[in-house]
């Protein structure tokens, strides 16, 4: 069940909300661009799974208007349907959401709201999405859908490529650090800790947390072991399901502890590539609210320092990089090579971190340096370029 959204929660729009609805805004466009051809309706079907009150009382778009706004433009300018599906449990929120939802329909977006839990809508979505791309966003302030529901959905009922199922999904890193607790303690609750289990898949995760005595906690054991079970998590879900599993931190503040981690699962290299360029526009984007609610909160005071890495800092040496990466993925294949199939081995450790404008850089950079004939120069997309080794006419 989803928790954690009373008090203020929908007063105004959270730093990690910045993040998390800008990426949603910027992606689910892109997700219905490059998959809609799949389709043999132009359709594609969109779940929500913990919608929420859909707006925020200061008039924002929260992630079902978000998703709604997006069906609007795609059913006006590209002849496309996006089907969208949102649940929530909690009435005051349902009522609200139901609202925003009746609001698009009377304008021709085809949306249906459903008071409940996910679970209980996920199956009859997934029947509407046969033939159809799927795009499922699942954002609980609690704790996720048990994984064994996710690979039941994601590599049993939708194994195939095409037409594309694609993963969006928070993971509490909030509540593993609770959970975490019960392990170390002698009066923990089985009962939520069995509840978690369904989550990972087993006992696996407490294994990380057996050993952190409260010393050891506070000299950061237990933030490391909170790091590592997310990550493992990523892993596990990737190993079960065949996809491409990323997962991003978000967190109040730099520098701070991720408060979740948004887990993105995909089959497509294309998928994995845009996903990546977004993470690094919404990150800029939440970059930009800090530093301005940061100046607001210091107003009047003579100064204003900023926490954020120099923007050209980083990107000079993401070329560099990028370039290296680039070499030696032609020295490894020794035959052309489109850069979108070697997306993760292209980025490094700059994925997300950096949009793919870069990549152009470290291209024409190669190419200065006599490494390659290929100069990207004509190819509109990016990811679409190939590069030839020294030798081939690019």
């Amino acid at each position: 069940m989803s928790t954690g959204t009373g008090g203020n929660y929908w007063a105004d729009k959270a730093l990690p909300s910045v993040f998390k609805h800008e990426l949603l805004k910027r992606y689910l466009p892109q997700f219905g661009g490059m998959t809609g051809s799949q389709s043999h309706d132009k359709r594609v079907v969109y779940l929500d799974g913990y919608a929420g009150e859909g707006r925020y009382e200061n008039g924002e778009p929260a992630s079902a208007e978000i998703a709604l706004r997006v069906a609007s433009h795609f059913r006006a300018r590209h002849g496309v349907t996006v089907e969208c599906f949102f649940t929530e449990a909690q009435q005051k929120s349902f009522e609200r959401l139901q609202q925003v939802v009746e609001h698009y329909r009377a304008g021709g977006v085809l949306a249906h709201a459903h008071r409940s839990e996910v679970d209980g809508v996920l199956d009859s979505v997934i029947q509407r999405a046969v033939r159809e791309p799927l795009f499922l966003f699942l954002d609980p302030c609690g704790l996720a859908l048990p994984v064994e529901r996710l690979v039941d959905v994601l590599a049993r009922q939708r194994p195939q490529k095409k037409p594309a199922t694609e993963l969006l999904m928070n993971f509490s890193m909030m509540a593993v650090w609770r959970l975490g607790g019960h392990v170390r303690s002698p009066k923990g609750n089985e009962k939520s800790l069995q509840r978690f289990d369904e989550v990972c898949g087993g006992t696996w995760w407490r294994e990380y947390f057996a050993d952190a005595s409260a010393a050891s906690a506070r000299d950061g054991a237990a933030e490391d072991a909170i790091e590592a079970v997310a990550a493992e998590y990523s892993r596990r879900l990737a190993r079960r399901t065949g996809m491409f599993v990323q997962s991003v931190p978000v967190s109040h503040a730099p520098h701070k502890r991720a408060v979740y981690r948004l887990v993105f699962a995909t089959h497509s290299q294309y998928g994995l590539w845009v996903f990546g360029d977004t993470v690094a526009r919404a990150r800029n984007e939440w970059w930009e609210s800090h530093e301005l609610r940061e100046e607001e909160e210091k107003e009047g005071q003579l100064s204003f320092f900023s926490s954020r890495p120099d923007p050209e800092e980083v990107e000079n040496r993401a070329v560099l990089e990028i370039a290296d990466h680039l070499e030696k993925l032609l020295l490894r294949t020794r035959r052309p090579t489109k850069l979108v199939d070697h997306t993760l081995e292209v980025f490094g450790n700059f994925y997300g971190q950096v949009t793919e404008p870069v990549v152009r850089k470290a291209v024409r950079l190669l190419c200065d340096q006599g490494k390659t004939p290929s100069n990207g120069v004509g190819v509109r997309k990016i990811r679409e370029i190939t590069l030839h080794p020294r030798g081939l006419a690019a």
